[in-house]
């Protein structure tokens, strides 16, 4: 073996070390991608955890995250760059429900419709904020606030409601109610 070749070996060699010395042993598979230690190390900074060893799935236009396999277990920020394509099997998923490309599976979307009533089978879009809609369209509801108004009322005060169902979307706050028909008009009564 010549020398060039040798030194290019143990330099690979030495490289590959630090950085299996960096990351200490762990295996952290984000959407079937490994992270790097440094990674690893600036995701446990910020967020003040240790994450375990595992493989996980991240939507990155909502944040949302979870088990590989399973439900949303939380959110973090939107936007990073962490492992590879979300895929429509991340939650081994069984609805007719895609969100961001990820099929649904069946607790989480029984979860969703309890906070928002029916849910059509389709393909959904949610951002970071809440906002959702059927892809390619408009924000039809913005989770965050339906999850703030299914909250029990404070001090005997009304958050008000929204529901999703078949025939069209409706809900009110006390003194503003309103019917939104999803191929047809809108009809608001009260002090809106």
């Amino acid at each position: 073996m010549t020398k060039s070749i040798r030194a290019i070996l143990l330099s690979s060699v030495a490289a590959l070390l630090s950085q299996l010395a960096f990351a200490g042993g762990r295996s952290v598979i984000i959407n079937g991608e490994p992270l790097d230690g440094r990674t690893i190390a600036a995701l446990e900074m910020a967020y003040r955890v240790a994450i375990p060893n595992g493989y996980y799935w991240y939507d990155p236009s909502s944040g949302l995250w979870g088990h590989a396999g399973g439900p949303t277990t939380g959110q973090i920020q939107a936007g990073l760059r962490l492992g590879g394509p979300l895929r429509e099997s991340a939650s081994n998923g069984n609805t007719g429900v895609i969100v961001n490309g990820r099929r649904l599976p069946w607790s989480e979307l029984q979860a969703l419709q309890a906070l928002v009533g029916y849910v059509r089978p389709g393909r959904y879009w949610l951002d970071r904020y809440g906002n959702a809609g059927f892809e390619g369209g408009p924000a039809l509801v913005n989770l965050a606030a339906a999850a703030r108004q299914s909250r029990p009322a404070a001090a005997g005060g009304w958050n008000g409601w929204n529901r999703n169902t078949p025939g069209g979307n409706w809900g009110g706050d006390g003194s503003c109610s309103y019917y939104s028909h999803p191929d047809g008009p809108s009809v608001m009564v009260g002090d809106c």
